[in-house]
């Protein structure tokens, strides 16, 4: 019965965590080229139930096994989905997306970190994000001068026709070794491998976010009954034990 407490508590609190990471997502439905997280679950392993000081197995001097029990389930780890978010036409010469796989390169305060919201604006001539970061050309901190901007599908950058350097775009051989950071950026790992870009950009678009509002507040949905289901289970064992201290133990 202690067990079933615990089961029942250990299924709410993961349903919390859940639903945190759902709400998130929604919060960034119109986020700039965000990417939608979702949790995976584990569950323990499973148990074996005995039937212990039974007379008619205690012959046999060992415990007969009457099925199995399991603990519950956790929260195992809380991946990002990758999938490519819907282009949005801006028409701003500085706003570029990605087609396909591949990240820019921004320098935040000396740390190499990536991004797919391409949403990028001028300071003082240098190209930046929205929050500050430096964006990355193969020459380092892109800097330009006034002028007509173009930028082609392979990220070279041209100011009046004239070429003044590329975009560093870079792509990972295993997406899932990337960790998401503050402002929709990423961070490598020591399993992360860079590969050549493969991708292309269009300029005057933005990628919009890969989250389906209506997925999400359907798992909401049903992560809410999940949770009012395992709280019903805490009530009635603890009514239960309740009833078992109370009651039958002064018979």
């Amino acid at each position: 019965m202690i067990r079933g407490l615990y089961t029942s508590a250990l299924g709410m609190i993961t349903n919390m965590q859940r639903m945190d990471v759902i709400t998130n997502n929604m919060a960034n439905v119109n986020t700039t080229a965000y990417k939608r997280d979702h949790v995976v679950s584990h569950a323990f392993s499973d148990q074996f139930l005995h039937r212990l000081n039974d007379p008619g197995i205690r012959m046999f001097n060992h415990s007969q096994i009457v099925g199995r029990i399991n603990p519950g389930v956790f929260v195992d780890d809380v991946f990002t989905a990758f999938t490519q978010g819907s282009m949005q036409q801006t028409g701003n010469s500085l706003d570029i997306a990605i087609f396909g796989q591949g990240f820019f390169t921004i320098n935040v305060d000396g740390e190499e970190m990536f991004t797919r919201d391409g949403a990028f604006t001028l300071f003082n001539g240098m190209l930046m994000t929205a929050t500050g970061g430096r964006v990355q050309g193969l020459n380092g901190d892109i800097v330009l001068p006034n002028g007509y901007i173009v930028i082609d599908e392979r990220g070279r950058i041209f100011v009046n026709d004239e070429y003044q350097d590329t975009l560093q775009m870079t792509m990972f051989t295993d997406l899932h070794s990337l960790r998401k950071q503050h402002d929709n950026l990423f961070t490598i790992t020591e399993n992360s491998e860079i590969i050549p870009f493969e991708g292309t950009l269009q300029q005057g678009f933005l990628e919009g976010s890969n989250v389906n509002i209506v997925s999400e507040m359907v798992q909401m949905i049903t992560l809410s009954r999940a949770y009012e289901t395992n709280a019903r289970m805490v009530t009635i064992q603890d009514n239960t034990l309740q009833h078992a201290v109370n009651d039958i133990a002064r018979r």
